[in-house]
This record gives structure tokens, sequence and C-alpha cells, in this order.
């Protein structure tokens, strides 16, 4: 029978574990960082959030150049408004690392080093876990526990997901 590997992850960290049976103890088989968890937000983000471009553009809505009662994008050449993106810099990272895992345990499935998962992460970065983990790896997961356990080593790793375990059933 093919090992388990237990992944517990948060955003800027993973540390895979192998159960080869389940009264051994767990080994710890790799350690993933995150490099853009070393890094600071500015020197993630060169630039800085700015006034929308409209705001200097010199367009004004009846000026003489557009017919009266046309609005073009009023509220986009408002004062003091700042861009904003949709996916902040570290939700980006955060979704870079989840892909960069997936394409790990994909690899290691291809080889046959495990035959079940066993996910717990910090709430934030499960999510984000789960809408990148490949297809082929999502019937390998026996269970998922929305717990960041990245600084246990696996003696009490396999205590906290055993509590967990006792108080779902």
């Amino acid at each position: 029978m093919k090992p388990t590997w237990i992944i517990t992850a948060n955003a800027g960290r993973a540390r895979i574990f192998e159960q080869a049976t389940l009264t051994e103890p767990l080994q710890e088989i790799e350690d993933m960082v995150s490099p853009g968890a070393k890094q600071s937000i500015s020197e993630v983000v060169t630039d800085q959030a700015g006034p929308t471009a409209a705001a200097k553009s010199g367009h004004n809505i009846n000026s003489g150049n557009q017919a009266p009662g046309i609005a073009h994008n009023a509220n986009s050449g408002a004062p003091n408004k700042q861009y904003q993106p949709a996916v902040t810099p570290a939700e980006q990272e955060a979704d870079r690392f989840a892909k960069d895992i997936s394409a790990y345990l994909l690899k290691a499935k291809e080889e046959g080093r495990f035959g079940q998962l066993v996910i717990s992460a910090s709430p934030q970065f499960l999510g984000t876990l789960r809408s990148n983990i490949d297809s082929n790896l999502k019937d390998l997961i026996k269970s998922e526990f929305n717990k960041d356990y990245t600084h246990f080593n696996g003696p009490q790793l396999r205590e906290q997901l055993q509590a967990l375990k006792d108080k779902q059933e």
C-alpha cells in the first residue's frame, strides 16, 4: 500500500509529511517556502497606486468637445481616486505558491510516491489551494482541515490531526 502524504500549509510555507503506516511516526519529506514570503511588499510591488488616468487627461464633461448630455465615465476622473487592483500582491503570491505545491504533488503522484493526501492549511490558504490543486489530485484527498500546523513537528501534527478527526466523528 502506498503511503499517505500529509500537507500542512499557509501562504508562506508548506510542509509535507509521509505516513507509511498508521503506527509509524510521520517523516517530513519536504519543506517548501514561498519565494514571496521572504520579500516585503515593496519588493514585490514596484509601482504605487496612483490617480486614475482620466484624472489628468484634461477631459471634462460638456467641455465643448462632447455633445450635451453625454456623460463620459464621469466618476473615473474624480480627484483623489486611487486604482485598486482586483488581486493584491499577497494574493497573487499565495496563488503562485499554491500552484507550485500542486505541481510538486502532481509530479510525486506520477512517480507513485503516495496514495492519499491529507491537507491541513490556514483557512485563507485552504481555499486558494483548493482552487489551484490539479484535478488529477482531487480524488486522492482523504481529509481537509482548515488549521495551520506548519510550526508543528511530526508527533504534534499527528496528535492535532487525530484530535480534529475525532471531533468530526
